[in-house]
């Protein structure tokens, strides 16, 4: 994934890079005795396990992937959501009342710094933290909700969404069974069959949006397949699940 993200930069493709981090997150909180906790896909983020979030996201994992990058040729920049304010949120409201502790929100984008590093060539490296406007504190975001927010605000034309799967499958446990293509009004009733369901829903919200609101194409790949992004990106069948929107 990283050779393909510097040669697309190399031959001038503009790529930002988004991450989490929840493995290592977990892992860390386990060092510490500390058990997480998930509410409906989110990560339960009290004080100590905001903490948590910031030393393994803005400091190891985003420091590693820029040196990921500058083995491969690169050149990143890390930042997080704080920095030029990138992200402003506030604290995540659920209508029932659901509790997430410090799981925030993103109400603006303010991408500027990143198109500054994008102008003078940098491969920005962005962290999923935003600082909060409600109140003084930092909160934890949903990396794929932070991605699409992104490429919304740069008005990008394409979004990849990297998972641990082939895409979207018919059948969980066939990968044979991969939705290549997918129209957005396709996707209500796929819910209700029960194809799309647990953390796959909240994934493919993102990419109704960012696809409502300009980007072209959202493709979900497999960060495992050699060269997934070259493939999705530079062929005709692609190697995951392209979501379109209707005039396509």
């Amino acid at each position: 994934v990283i050779r393909d993200i510097v040669l697309l930069n190399l031959v001038g493709v503009k790529v930002v890079l988004v991450h989490g981090g929840g493995p290592e997150i977990g892992e860390l909180l386990k060092k510490t005795g500390k058990e997480s906790k998930f509410i409906k896909g989110l990560r339960y983020t009290d004080k100590e396990t905001m903490e948590a979030v910031q030393m393994v996201l803005c400091g190891k994992l985003n420091k590693n992937l820029v040196t990921l990058l500058k083995n491969a040729g690169g050149k990143g920049v890390g930042i997080s959501g704080m920095d030029g304010g990138l992200f402003e949120a506030v604290k995540l409201n659920d209508p029932d009342g659901t509790e997430y502790g410090y799981v925030g929100d993103i109400v603006k984008t303010n991408p500027q710094i990143v198109l500054d590093m994008l102008e003078k060539g940098y491969i920005p490296v962005v962290t999923c933290v935003a600082a909060g406007i409600d109140d003084t504190c930092n909160y934890n975001i949903n990396a794929d909700t932070a991605a699409e927010k992104l490429a919304i605000a740069l008005k990008a034309k394409k979004l990849i969404m990297l998972t641990d799967v082939r895409g979207l499958l018919r059948d969980p446990s066939d990968e044979s069974t991969l939705i290549k293509r997918l129209k957005v009004s396709e996707v209500p009733s796929l819910v209700r069959e029960g194809i799309i369901k647990g953390g796959m829903i909240p994934k493919l919200n993102c990419c109704i949006d960012a696809i409502e609101q300009g980007v072209e194409k959202v493709m979900i790949v497999d960060g495992r397949v050699e060269n997934c992004v070259l493939l999705e990106l530079l062929t005709d069948q692609g190697v995951g699940t392209e979501i379109v929107g209707e005039e396509r």
